[in-house]
């Protein structure tokens, strides 16, 4: 097993496919079935880039604005709570992840009391920042310079701290969710950070950024995308809670995927494991999640494969190519893999138990991009052309509605789940995001002022929790 340090690679011109511009070109139809793969599998001792403390100094205490709207109720105060008791629509995220959020023991009843669950976390592509946008408020929070530019995926551990990627230049950010997992890195008492979009500090200034890691990706179509925390419990005898590990994927100028295991508390490389990609249409292994045992699973662009990365041995499955264009991927209560359809609008399941690929049929439209799946057995997309929000049935397979409206929707592109299990989908055309109540289809409140949001990963780590603790 050889032990070495990333170098960088040499820039590559940029491909054009079915990708993250929202362009595609159709893909040829495949099939496959799984099939256990040699790997080549190193070590490395690369670092991440920390970021030093500026001398200004501020409270972390003020909380910033953002632009949002109330359409479920005009003399609404956007305290969804309130929202919630008409609906009867009770809180859905078990949360399970930390010391003082619901481990039996640990100095709680459970629940969310530090609020480090109550949080969406979507990239500003254009801008190259990601925001911290309170779910039961709607106000932005916080805005963060990352590493790279183009961010796209975020992905949020079950002690509610993200990790951004970003594609080109390609880099990785952790950044702390509550200011009590910052650092104070000047000594002064207080936590220097953003308190919303018009108070962005520079790249290594912010002390809720935490780490950050430069990707020597060739070029944008290369750059990391597929990102997904493990998911650790704290301990119920100890209350410790365990430093969960990073995965992520990036592609290198021969079309070779890296699958790179990271400390999460510093970004230092633990494993990286490399396998052919060059089915994936030019792109690096686009959509990604983590399963209950760590396993990483990754779904390519258009005729991509999807396989999965065992947590312990490291080895490769490859469940093939269904016949369609892939796009935003998640996994069900069951494990199965499912991924929104870029060409025709068709909705795929990957079924672990049958061990075969499903087309479920046309979702009403000519793409779904982003999916999830919730707590309740539903999995969600968001369709554009024409813009609208996509529900399914996993246990039958089928559309519950394929079109639910979304007002003054323009190109909904990611779709995410929040602690109260609440839908909400992230519009990149209007530079919005929406809240959606998944009874009643109402939008309970839309926030505005992003900047190109294109998000379609984990945004909240309800995606990882249903996995980490799935529903009685």
């Amino acid at each position: 097993m050889s032990v070495f340090r990333l170098a960088p690679l040499p820039v590559i011109a940029l491909l054009v496919a079915c990708g993250d511009s929202g362009r595609e070109t159709a893909g040829q139809d495949a099939s496959g079935s799984p099939s256990p793969t040699s790997i080549s599998v190193s070590l490395s001792d690369s670092t991440p880039t920390d970021g030093s403390a500026s001398e200004a100094i501020t409270s972390a205490a003020a909380t910033g604005t953002g632009g949002v709207s109330d359409s479920h109720n005009s003399d609404s105060t956007n305290d969804p709570s309130a929202v919630s008791a008409e609906t009867g629509h009770a809180p859905k995220f078990d949360v399970g992840g930390g010391a003082d959020i619901g481990e039996p023991g640990c100095g709680d009843s459970g629940g969310d009391p530090d609020g480090m669950f109550s949080y969406i976390w979507i990239a500003n592509s254009g801008e190259g920042t990601v925001s911290k946008i309170n779910t039961k408020t709607g106000v932005e929070e916080g805005r963060y310079r990352v590493e790279g530019g183009s961010p796209s995926r975020t992905s949020v551990n079950l002690q509610g701290d993200v990790a951004v990627s970003a594609r080109d230049p390609g880099g990785v950010t952790k950044i702390g969710a509550v200011p009590s997992h910052c650092v104070d890195k000047n000594g002064d008492g207080m936590i220097f950070t953003s308190t919303g979009p018009a108070d962005i500090k520079n790249l290594g200034e912010d002390e809720c950024v935490l780490w950050t890691k430069p990707i020597p990706s060739p070029g944008y179509t290369y750059g990391p995308r597929a990102t997904a925390w493990e998911g650790l419990k704290t301990d119920p005898n100890t209350c410790v809670a365990p430093n969960p590990r990073l995965w992520f994927a990036w592609m290198d100028g021969n079309f070779t995927a890296h699958f790179m295991r990271v400390d999460g508390a510093t970004g230092a490389t633990i494993d990286e494991v490399m396998y052919p990609w060059s089915t994936g249409d030019g792109y690096a292994p686009y959509g990604g999640a983590v399963n209950a045992a760590g396993d990483f699973f990754a779904t390519g662009l258009n005729n991509g494969p999807a396989v999965k990365i065992d947590a312990v041995s490291l080895q490769v499955t490859d469940y093939g190519i269904p016949a369609g264009c892939k796009y935003g991927m998640s996994l069900d209560i069951n494990g199965n893999i499912w991924n929104g359809g870029c060409i025709g609008g068709n909705v795929y399941v990957y079924d672990m138990q049958l061990g075969q690929w499903q087309d479920i049929g046309n979702a009403a439209g000519s793409r779904v991009n982003g999916v999830m799946a919730d707590r309740d057995g539903n999995v969600w997309g968001a369709g554009s052309d024409p813009c609208r929000l996509v529900h399914v049935d996993a246990a039958t397979r089928t559309f519950v509605n394929p079109s639910i409206p979304l007002p003054g929707c323009s190109q909904p592109w990611g779709v995410s789940i929040d602690v109260d299990g609440f839908v909400w989908v992230v519009d990149m055309g209007a530079n919005m995001a929406f809240k959606v109540n998944p009874d009643t289809y109402q939008v309970e409140l839309t926030v505005g002022g992003l900047v190109n949001p294109y998000t379609y990963s984990d945004m909240t780590g309800a995606g990882l929790n249903l996995q980490v603790n799935p529903p009685n």
